[in-house]
């Protein structure tokens, strides 16, 4: 499946304002991870209330022990202090990556921003070395314009 077509299927999944926010968040997750071959570990992580830190969400893949990530510490944190995309092509040749698994390759990470302020990202791992093209930093773009539309 292409990440034209799963568009409209993130969309549907949206709208479906019978399901909780969480529960929304969770079937994006498993859209991306089921149809996208190379995304691995998909989760998002949202800024925690006040506080200088985010806090995991809801997310498909291994378990993780990074429920809570410093603003500035990992690949994660460094979005949240630049609010730029930040892709990864070889998380071994980065000095501040927060390593999850030793499956994991690389990483993309996109922010999501609600009126002008970074409320939080997506974050893919993948097992494949260098998988994210433009277009996948493009369609997760979308994904987390249209997520920001469902958060209050």
């Amino acid at each position: 499946m292409t990440l034209e077509t799963l568009k409209p299927k993130v969309e549907d999944i949206i709208k479906l304002s019978s399901a909780s926010v969480d529960e929304r968040l969770m079937n994006i997750c498993k859209l991306l991870e089921e149809h996208i071959s190379h995304y691995n570990w998909v989760g998002f992580y949202f800024k925690n209330g006040n506080k200088n830190e985010l806090k995991l969400g809801p997310y498909v893949g291994e378990p993780t022990d990074h429920t809570i990530i410093p603003f500035g510490k990992g690949i994660c944190g460094q979005v949240a202090v630049s609010n730029e995309n930040f892709v990864v092509p070889d998380v071994a040749a980065q000095d501040n990556y927060i390593a999850c698994s030793i499956t994991v390759k690389a990483e993309i990470v996109i922010p999501i921003f609600k009126n002008g302020k970074n409320i939080g990202q997506i974050d893919i791992d993948s097992n494949t070395p260098d998988p994210f093209t433009e277009d996948d930093e493009r369609f997760l773009e979308f994904v987390c314009e249209k997520v920001s539309r469902m958060i209050s």
